[in-house]
């Protein structure tokens, strides 16, 4: 079984929770997966995989314009696979914002995604330009690493859970090792 995990990041965050993703997946499918993680701006085909994860930093409301390309772009390929998407950028305590991402509802749909995750981000001001600096005054957030790690290693968990009955049907046949 081959497992893409295509991430777009602004900041680097996003991209570090892809890479986490991709790790746990290798370790819960113990060999019977080949994982690899690239980012969303580099994929392009999906063809060779039976699942994607399709994951994006969230600004604005929106995700990337380079994970929407995946989405858009190899639609009728990914209805045909086992898709996941993720999302990061709620930060804070409370997460702000806490709304899911505006165009996330028409990315499952084209995609035919299982399901969706939010992720807490990551806030550096440091690595901000100046109108994503504005908004995260606006909503008073504090600089801050927010990512939940165990909460991203029992999604993968759940993603790997799932996909169980086609690796027990692929153990049967030819098995992967990578």
């Amino acid at each position: 079984m081959k497992i893409l995990v295509a991430a777009a990041s602004r900041h680097g965050g996003t991209w570090e929770i892809a890479e986490e993703i991709g790790r746990a997946l290798a370790s819960e499918m113990r060999g019977h997966a080949t994982v690899r993680v690239s980012r969303a701006e580099d994929v392009t085909t999906v063809d060779e995989f039976d699942v994607v994860l399709v994951g994006s930093g969230v600004y604005l409301g929106q995700w990337i314009e380079a994970a929407r390309d995946v989405v858009g772009e190899h639609a009728d390929a990914l209805r045909t696979k086992n898709v996941w998407l993720f999302s990061s950028g709620p930060v804070g305590t409370p997460p702000k914002p806490a709304e899911d991402p505006v165009d996330v509802a028409r990315l499952m749909t084209l995609s035919g995604a299982r399901g969706h995750v939010v992720f807490p981000g990551r806030i550096d001001r440091s690595l901000l330009r100046f109108a994503e600096r504005a908004v995260v005054t606006a909503l008073r957030v504090k600089d801050g690493d927010h990512r939940d790690w165990p909460a991203v290693r029992a999604w993968a968990g759940e993603v790997a859970a799932a996909l169980k009955p086609a690796r027990t049907r692929e153990v049967s046949g030819h098995v992967e090792r990578g």
